[in-house]
């Protein structure tokens, strides 16, 4: 049999309109990139279309070795445990189908640099006066309840801050973990600098990114003596869709190494000893292609809660193992009294 390769681009899902169409932009920047393949993309929830949806297409044009890679920045349990999920399930019920599934973008030079950019263009419209030495950096992370995501945050911040030149730096969260952006903001704010820039580590907008600048304006008005600036989040960064390209091409290539020295369902993690070897099963199948559109007014009322820990609650549960340090006063706990 003639192999026919296509690729599937796989994104997490918002409720977030611009979200869902940012996405989109990538995916065809990502395709642009890849002309020798027929590129689809879909969501594991909260959006349409959906990542079946786009396997389908992929599968009716005569496509039997898809190339699958997750629209993410870190491997958390999106991509480790739901997406491979809902691509094995798949697979399994075509014969004469392979699919193979790409890492997370990650700790890439690349990511570094169109982070750099972003945080220099914020730069470009601020006071000149202040020196970088004077200048403090934060960098917020989506917050996970997998702690080798969150650390890769940190380095993150770090490459940026050694990078440019800043005079200080420290990682925030925006749910989950901790500290949270308030918090994390309002410790940042004691420690002497004339300013601070924020700057969101997310792909896309949405209420979390939203909400990043709110607090930012919010901790902002509690200290005027600071000039806070709001950096624009990576979005469609051409070094961005490279990034992605690349991850399409290293599975072909054999390079296709997922983060699994520090996975905490494979080691014995610090403080997540009790997850090694936990069943990889999607849960996000209440929720695929609810959210946006004509599918937002889908009726899906279930009888159980789910809760994130950043303040929100949705209506299924995720079968997540409770996060370790939930009722920390610096995370989630923190978010809840403020609101």
């Amino acid at each position: 049999m003639t192999e026919k390769i296509g690729v599937m681009v796989c994104g997490h899902g918002s409720r977030d309109e611009g979200a869902v169409r940012e996405f989109a932009s990538v995916a065809k920047g990502i395709a642009e990139r890849l002309p020798q393949y027929e590129v689809e993309s879909g969501f594991l929830e909260f959006a349409t279309p959906i990542i079946r949806t786009g396997l389908d297409k992929l599968v009716e044009s005569g496509h039997n070795h898809i190339l699958a890679v997750p629209g993410m920045l870190f491997a958390a349990g999106h991509a480790k445990n739901d997406i491979p999920s809902v691509l094995n399930a798949y697979a399994a019920k075509k014969e004469d189908l392979k699919i193979s599934y790409g890492r997370e973008l990650g700790i890439d030079l690349k990511m570094i640099r169109a982070a750099g950019d972003r945080i220099r263009e914020a730069l470009e419209s601020a006071d000149e006066h202040v020196p970088m030495h004077e200048t403090m950096l934060v960098v917020v992370g989506r917050g996970a309840s997998d702690p080798d995501a969150n650390s890769n945050v940190s380095k993150v911040m770090r490459m940026l801050w050694e990078g440019l030149g800043f005079g200080w730096g420290e990682t925030v969260y925006s749910g989950v973990t901790f500290p949270l952006v308030e918090p994390g903001l309002e410790h940042a704010a004691r420690l002497g600098y004339k300013r601070i820039v924020v700057f969101p580590y997310f792909l896309f907008t949405g209420v979390l990114v939203n909400r990043i600048y709110d607090y930012t304006d919010k901790v902002a008005a509690a200290h005027p003596d600071i000039e806070f600036i709001k950096a624009p989040y990576l979005n469609d960064h051409p070094l961005v869709l490279d990034c992605f390209a690349d991850r399409v091409r290293e599975i072909l290539e054999g390079t296709n190494n997922m983060n699994c020295g520090l996975c905490k369902y494979r080691e014995q993690a610090l403080g997540f000893e009790d997850e090694v070897g936990m069943i990889q099963e999607s849960h996000h199948h209440h929720v695929e292609g609810i959210g946006t559109g004509e599918a937002h007014s889908h009726s899906h009322d279930h009888s159980h809660q789910h809760h994130h820990g950043d303040g929100h609650s949705h209506d299924h549960d995720h079968h997540h193992h409770p996060y370790p340090h939930a009722d920390h006063p610096l995370g989630p706990l923190s978010m809840k009294k403020s609101d």
